[in-house]
């Protein structure tokens, strides 16, 4: 069980945003927090603190300088997401990126475009990619999210789908949508089957809080899933201390 850092940029600034939010027709982002610091700040510090595999997400346009800007002050110690496809992956990763990030350009229409995937893999190879398997709940079970979190694509998030998809990945994210940037609390179910079902690294995100948290999620998790936190930090306006969160979860 690992922390695993964040640098989300929306409109060229580092927010905390709740994401479920973005990209709603006519309605404002929830901004929890827009730092006065650039993403050099943060990629430093993850550097100085030897956090690794952390994510640098570009929520919409405008970001590409500031993303850029990031994975070159950390060669090797970030990935990127947000608007790859297999056209500009190699590009990212030559800026530093350790792994590219894809949602949307694989899930097309609510579907799983198996070309895209494909395409992609063959570009820069599976041991650079990282799938995104944001979710939200429907009917008891948990379905992938696209586009911006507006799209609940038919792809129930599985054992069955897990399985599939590890042969074309390194690794897998995933955003619990429902509470991502609510900070409240984790989901238990979620954790509790992604735990039993993947056999590669798999970083889940949403809804930590507290350190009973993290505690709850070592204890679900069983160690096997790596977490990570974001608006309840210190450094992005919350009240959990930063250096305290790297300590215990180093520690874990």
């Amino acid at each position: 069980m690992k922390f695993r850092p964040c640098i989300d940029l929306h409109h060229g600034k580092v927010k905390q945003i709740v994401g479920e939010t973005l990209g709603e027709a006519g309605q404002p982002v929830v901004e929890n927090f827009v730092s006065s610091y650039d993403s050099t700040y943060y990629a430093e510090m993850f550097k100085r603190d030897g956090l690794t595999g952390g994510h640098v997400i570009m929520l919409g346009g405008g970001n590409q300088e500031e993303a850029v800007r990031a994975l070159q002050t950390y060669p090797g110690g970030l990935q990127i997401g947000g608007g790859i496809h297999a056209e500009n992956a190699a590009e990212y990763l030559a800026h530093g990126a350790s792994h590219v990030i894809v949602t949307s350009y694989i899930f097309k229409d609510g579907q799983l475009n198996l070309d895209n995937l494909e395409r992609i893999v063959a570009a820069i190879g599976k041991s650079k990619l990282v799938i995104d398997l944001s979710c939200k709940e429907k009917d008891g079970k948990w379905y992938v999210a696209t586009n911006q979190w507006k799209l609940l694509s038919d792809v129930e998030l599985n054992e069955t789908t897990i399985r599939y998809l590890e042969q074309y990945c390194d690794e897998f994210l995933i955003h619990a949508v429902d509470v991502e940037g609510k900070q409240s609390g984790i989901q238990q179910s979620l954790v509790s089957s992604l735990a039993q079902w993947v056999t590669i690294p798999a970083t889940y995100a949403g809804g930590a809080r507290s350190f009973e948290d993290l505690a709850l999620f070592r204890e679900l998790s069983q160690g096997r899933l790596d977490i990570t936190v974001g608006s309840a930090l210190d450094i992005f306006g919350g009240k959990l201390p930063y250096d305290e969160v790297v300590k215990v979860l180093n520690e874990a």
